[in-house]
């Protein structure tokens, strides 16, 4: 059963091919669509970052 960090690790994977999709569908890195999915991948990355830091 996967834990809270393999579930995150996950999570940020999914959202980092996502972001790769929606620059290929977008065309460039400034359109909102892109920018959004930017920054929901960051989220995740911080709180990855963050719960390996805590540990």
């Amino acid at each position: 059963m996967p834990n809270y960090q393999d579930n995150l690790r996950m999570r940020v994977e999914k959202a980092r091919r996502k972001l790769y999709q929606t620059q290929q569908r977008y065309g460039h890195l400034t359109h909102p669509k892109v920018i959004e999915q930017s920054v929901i991948l960051d989220d995740l990355l911080n709180q990855y970052t963050y719960k390996r830091q805590a540990r």
